[in-house]
């Protein structure tokens, strides 16, 4: 996987833009709101990446915020939910702007995308909400990703809990009725694997 790259700016023409990575031009596609982001041309920047493999193509898609690219993984996994319609819903809203149409189960504000109808947005609002990383932060309007220094150790149990492969919602039950009392998230981890070994 190709975890981001970093170069200059070639060119830039919606959805598409080339990178300039040490003399190998990287064709990436990306959302609109990375596009509102990038530099001039001719500036260094870095994208976080995303590798899609298709039978007849490679596609490197790209995103200005690594916050977009984990909401990128997530849409993909939704039934009905491709590269390209993922990149559409990133081109309208936010990450940000999603989470909130999807907490707060804002059908209105899905169907104005392109390409949503009620049925994709009624769908994406009940597989996305337990897709989504577990309140990352929407608090004080930045999404921070999985594992950030921001969360708690709670918190950061949760999310280490998720990618161990535990639903969201299991991870919260895992750990809701440990006392955190200043313990690392080591130890919270620990205690919410051997109450699940001892179930």
């Amino acid at each position: 996987m190709i975890g981001f790259i970093r170069g200059i700016l070639i060119s830039k023409t919606p959805p598409q833009l080339v990178v300039d990575v040490q003399g190998v031009g990287y064709e990436v596609e990306a959302p609109m709101t990375t596009f509102y982001d990038l530099p001039a041309i001719g500036q260094e920047l870095k994208l976080y990446t995303h590798l899609v493999i298709r039978e007849d193509a490679h596609i490197l898609f790209a995103f200005a915020a690594e916050s977009d690219k984990m909401m990128f993984r997530s849409l993909i996994k939704v039934n009905g939910v491709g590269p390209k319609l993922a990149l559409t819903i990133l081109s309208g809203q936010s990450a940000e702007e999603f989470h909130r149409c999807i907490h707060d189960n804002d059908i209105q504000a899905l169907v104005r995308l392109p390409g949503i109808g009620k049925k994709t947005a009624e769908r994406l609002i009940i597989e996305m909400r337990d897709r989504l990383p577990t309140k990352t932060g929407v608090e004080g309007g930045q999404i921070t990703s999985i594992g950030s220094s921001a969360s708690n150790p709670k918190q950061e149990a949760i999310s280490a809990l998720c990618a161990l492969g535990y639903k969201p919602q299991d991870a919260r039950k895992m750990v809701q009725n440990i006392p955190q009392q200043d313990k690392s998230c080591e130890y919270i981890i620990r205690l919410a694997l051997q109450g699940a070994d001892s179930k």
